[in-house]
């Protein structure tokens, strides 16, 4: 039986630097408190719970559940990389969908280092090994952090094959700080010009400047789903429903096509986004406002593609048109995404619902896209896993 599920409650704290912020324990509990008061429940309503986190223990989850009650209830820890977040709402909703339960909750929160992601460990297989030999391949060893390589390979690959400039590049992440001027859970709230980005240190020159790679940060998010029957029961919302949801793991053409843009989860990407949408009976025409996975602002400019915001090659156009913003035929990232919001890695698929929640609400204050009924998420995890989450106002 599939039961239509609702997102009842949302909660976020403000992302901070490394060092700035509380532990993730008490991250994590402010989250879920505030998400609980905004579905208007008690914990110990809340039958599941997945917890996700990409730098934690194994319990880590019960860890930050503990502070805010012991119900008894399943605690499952997630880490699926970058995509954890959403991979925490992937189960939770299929949960509720499935008539397994009829409330609960995903949880991320990240506790992170400054610099760039490193793994604390160098004893074993590293999971994205396969994709850096690729790279190295393609492009000749380059000393840069993983996350960099592969990304910037992939901005170099759509530059060389669609005449692709860096200076768009530098107006994704300009367009991010406009956007996260406006919010005041952003880590970045200051606002930066496309000439300003180019003029920025250069840590991969004709590619990218510093800023056009997202912040590690700190921070949590959570969100309650409920099935539609329990909202009208017990009087939650039941406004914004997931109508279409998909996680997908990558295909053998991520590597064996030896193409960097591919080898960073393009085909799951658009493999999840067409079923998404299929699920949901619309088309990314039908979409109002997205928050997608802007780690650089290279990975942007692609996922355009990917999801169907424009054809293979006109991602470029779609951002000199300003169909990328307010005013234009799909805002994306009203939060600031990535690039000035943050991306506490655990928490960032749940602050993404969050957004997304607020906008078809209509809740979303000075960031609120006009109208907005249709909301669209697409969160990656390089090694890999793609969420793409598909919500709509009713």
């Amino acid at each position: 039986m599939s039961h239509k599920v609702c997102v009842a409650g949302v909660g976020m704290i403000p992302f901070k630097k490394p060092g700035a912020s509380e532990h993730y324990d008490v991250m994590a509990a402010q989250a879920v408190r505030l998400a609980l008061k905004d579905a208007g429940i008690a914990y110990d309503q809340v039958q599941q719970i997945y917890a996700g986190h990409a730098f934690g223990a194994s319990t880590c989850g019960q860890k930050a559940l503990y502070k805010v009650g012991m119900s008894g209830a399943l605690i499952i820890n997630v880490n699926n990389n970058c995509s954890t977040g959403s991979s925490a709402l992937f189960l939770a909703r299929q949960a509720v969908q499935s008539g397994a339960v009829e409330v609960a909750l995903a949880v991320g929160f990240e506790e992170m280092s400054p610099g760039a992601l490193s793994s604390p460990w160098n004893d074993r297989p590293h999971p994205l090994d396969e994709f850096i030999k690729v790279i190295d391949d393609v492009l000749g060893p380059v000393e840069l952090p993983n996350a960099l390589k592969l990304f910037g390979a992939a901005g170099q690959a759509h530059m060389k094959q669609y005449g692709t400039a860096m200076e768009t590049f530098a107006q994704i992440r300009a367009k991010a700080s406009r956007h996260a001027a406006n919010n005041p859970l952003a880590v970045f709230r200051n606002v930066v010009t496309p000439e300003e980005v180019m003029n920025e240190k250069v840590i991969w020159p004709g590619v990218m400047t510093r800023s056009m790679a997202c912040p590690p940060t700190c921070g949590a998010a959570a969100a309650i789903v409920v099935s539609e029957a329990y909202a009208q029961k017990h009087g939650l919302r039941s406004d914004v429903q997931i109508v279409g949801q998909s996680l997908m793991t990558d295909f053998p053409s991520t590597l064996d096509s030896k193409d960097p843009i591919r080898v960073v989860g393009f085909d799951m990407a658009q493999a999840a986004a067409k079923a998404a949408y299929e699920q949901a009976g619309i088309g990314p025409q039908d979409v109002d406002v997205v928050e997608l996975h802007d780690c650089f602002a290279h990975n942007e400019l692609i996922t355009y593609e990917a999801l169907g915001l424009c054809p293979e090659g006109g991602g470029e156009k779609l951002v000199r048109d300003g169909d990328n913003t307010y005013g234009g035929r799909y805002v994306t990232n009203p939060s600031g995404g990535l690039l000035s919001k943050g991306h506490p890695l655990g928490a960032t698929g749940l602050a993404q619902c969050y957004e997304l929640t607020h906008q078809l609400r209509g809740s979303a204050e000075q960031r609120q896209v006009a109208n907005a009924r249709v909301a669209l998420q697409h969160n990656l995890g390089l090694g890999g896993a793609c969420v793409v989450t598909v919500y709509q106002k009713h």
